[in-house]
């Protein structure tokens, strides 16, 4: 059984690091095998309540408490593993690599928008310069960007750049309401979305067109504009110019087919064109 520290005048309320020293000498001498990984389980196990104790510090940041220990636990197994008895007691070493751990996982994995290293610091910065100010005797509204530099030793562009990021921590979901005035008008950051205009495509369709269409006869253009722009019926039309309904059908589908024609020529003139 590995022993843990039993003189209370010595302890201190979170004084929970177990005495491992012997445990990991004996731990090191080791060849890999059974008796290697119990003790080394038997180990982890006795510093976990320190690992623990370790991740509640990150539970306000989004995160559940057992993800969090977890976590902490993967950072303790770190430790225990890399761990070199000669250099030092075991704590100071465990208590930054299981730390780090914690940081690495907030950083990697549960921030919405991927914020750049550098980024996220200025955003711990500029965070706690904030939290500082806003408790400071006679506080009063929001700190000003010049105040968080100077309280942060940051610049201001630095300092801005940390209050973009505090947004980028928890994306805004599209569902999400917005403000209105009545329930009638409420909509959500979806609706306030743009969406693709057709009305591109028919520009560019009219300037495939236009070529063709030139080259046409003055007739075959008037019934094309009468057809698809007035929309007028085929028999109409054809009261209008004096011919049969049919003849107007079989003018609309040369014509058509004259114009189609022409404009899929000059694409492939275009495409030849930029090929050599």
């Amino acid at each position: 059984m590995l022993a843990h520290r039993t003189h209370a005048a010595s302890r201190r309320p979170h004084d929970d690091s177990p005495d491992t020293a012997a445990a990991f000498v004996h731990l090191i001498g080791l060849d890999e095998g059974p008796e290697r990984d119990l003790l080394r389980e038997q180990v982890v196990e006795a510093w976990l309540p320190v690992a623990h104790r370790i991740a509640i510090r990150f539970h306000n940041k989004g995160e559940s408490i057992e993800d969090l220990h977890q976590v902490a636990a993967i950072g303790l197994l770190k430790a225990v593993n890399n761990y070199d008895p000669t250099r030092g007691r075991f704590e100071p070493y465990a208590v930054p690599t299981i730390r780090g751990e914690l940081r690495r996982h907030f950083r990697d994995h549960m921030w919405d928008v991927h914020v750049p290293r550098r980024v996220q610091d200025l955003r711990n910065k500029v965070r706690l310069a904030r939290r500082d100010l806003a408790q400071q005797p006679g506080a009063g509204s929001e700190p000003s960007v010049p105040a968080i530099a100077t309280h942060a030793h940051l610049t201001e562009d630095e300092v801005r750049d940390g209050l973009k990021a505090i947004d980028g921590f928890s994306a805004l979901s599209l569902d999400a309401g917005l403000l209105s005035s009545g329930d009638d008008d409420a909509f959500s950051l979806t609706d306030s979305l743009g969406a693709p205009d057709g009305s591109y495509d028919v520009i560019t369709d009219r300037e495939a067109a236009k070529t063709g269409l030139e080259h046409l006869p003055e007739r075959e253009r008037t019934i094309l504009y009468l057809r698809f722009f007035e929309d007028m019926t085929q028999s109409r039309i054809a009261e209008h110019f004096g011919i049969s309904q049919m003849h107007v059908s079989r003018l609309i589908q040369t014509s058509c087919r004259r114009v189609r024609e022409e404009a899929t020529r000059d694409v492939e003139q275009d495409e030849d064109t930029q090929a050599t």
